[in-house]
């Protein structure tokens, strides 16, 4: 899988310069309500607006996105969070002009994460980019390039390095040292409805105020091609290879967190369109085997065949001496000795955007940082690779940051 099309933002001194004397121009207090802009409003964008709003300390002040309907559903959604009217821009670059937004929240589509990211920092804005923070390997060097010369504040949609039960486990189990050495953890993630969206009637035809060409970015021209917006997650170009780039990249930045890693070894991958024969181009079956230099071996599965919501995503650690099973909804870790298993309910996810917005005040580094995002991500484009090209994939230095 060729990164050769994939955008290469430029990066100039000037640039940089000029992010570093805008950074400048608003500093804040520990009780300033931070100034957001949003750009991509979909559903997405609207969830965390819902998100920042119950974190409070912030307000919305303007929308970004190529479909009018879209920024009009997101400004009903900060009017019922008690917010005001948000200036709208169907160009993001124009929001990005406003000197008066201390951050913004990147929830375009996967492949417009990385030079939305990067336009944003030389704008001299903060910013929360949902994951996978980019798809290709060029991507993410420029984007980690780009944070470090600008000094912004950059967290990653990886809300689990902020959730209460996932830091707790962290501390209790790995910090301790009392789930012993792990060399194995298995993931997986079935039954994702997301990856099921239908075009909605009517919309064989391009509304009149949506900007396809806005849409599509970087990527080659089209003619409105309606499953791909809105079954967006199923479409390569949009999702980042599919369930790799929208379920794995949660999975395994748990691991990294956990167990202290960075850059894979090797991977391998195997699956493709089984289910459902509609017009999707990702798999809706698919396996994977990441290796890392600690000798740990991570796994991935998902399916859409199975569409039972019961235990149907899990982490588990395989220690020597126990045995975690942990994501949203709380964890469960069976001691190798025996005895009652010690069992957790999940937290809140809002403290992710909680922790951005407390960073974008104090300067610190948030919780999921873009150096993690970087190698998370990696580990999906090995993954996609290895799927597309049936071979296995070893890890390039040239992705090093």
């Amino acid at each position: 899988m060729s990164e050769s099309k994939s955008p290469h933002p430029a990066f100039s001194r000037r640039g940089f310069v000029a992010a570093a004397a805008l950074s400048s121009t608003r500093v804040l207090g520990a009780n300033d309500r931070v100034r957001l802009g949003v750009i991509g409003s979909g559903g997405r964008g609207r969830h965390l607006i819902r998100m920042a709003q119950r974190a409070g300390g912030c307000e919305f002040v303007a929308l970004s996105d190529a479909w009018a309907r879209r920024m009009d559903e997101a400004q009903a959604q900060v009017t019922k969070g008690g917010g005001g009217d948000c200036s709208r821009h169907q160009d993001y670059r124009s929001l990005l002009d406003r000197k008066d937004i201390d951050a913004v929240i990147v929830a375009a589509t996967d492949h417009q994460h990385s030079a939305m990211t990067v336009a944003a920092v030389q704008a001299g804005k903060d910013v929360f980019v949902e994951k996978p923070m980019v798809s290709y390997p060029k991507e993410g060097i420029a984007v980690v390039k780009a944070v470090r010369a600008s000094g912004r504040v950059v967290q990653v949609g990886v809300q689990q390095r902020s959730i209460s039960h996932f830091i707790e486990a962290k501390q209790r189990f790995f910090d301790s040292g009392e789930i012993g050495e792990v060399h194995m953890v298995r993931t997986f993630w079935n039954s994702n409805t997301g990856y099921l969206a239908k075009v909605p009637p009517g919309m064989e035809t391009k509304p009149a105020d949506l900007d396809w060409d806005a849409v599509l970015g970087w990527l080659p021209k089209r003619p409105w091609t309606p499953w791909m917006y809105f079954n967006r997650f199923a479409s390569w170009e949009f999702s980042s290879g599919g369930q790799t780039g929208g379920l794995f990249v949660h999975l395994v930045d748990v691991v990294m967190w956990y167990l202290g890693l960075t850059r894979p070894d090797t991977c391998v991958a195997a699956g493709g369109i089984y289910q459902y024969k509609d017009e999707r181009d990702t798999a809706d079956n698919i396996n994977m085997i990441v290796t890392y230099p600690k000798e740990v071996n991570v796994t991935f599965e998902a399916t859409i065949s199975d569409l039972n919501p019961r235990e149907s995503v899990d982490i588990a650690f395989l220690g020597t001496k126990g045995r975690l099973h942990i994501f949203r909804s709380g964890y469960r870790y069976l001691p190798a000795s025996g005895g009652e298993p010690i069992i957790v309910k999940g937290g809140e996810e809002f403290a992710h955007m909680g922790n951005f917005l407390e960073c974008v005040r104090t300067r610190k580094t948030p919780n999921a940082n873009v150096v993690d995002g970087h190698y998370g991500s990696m580990a999906c484009y090995m993954g996609n690779v290895a799927y597309k090209e049936k071979r296995l994939v070893k890890w390039d230095s040239k992705w090093d940051v």
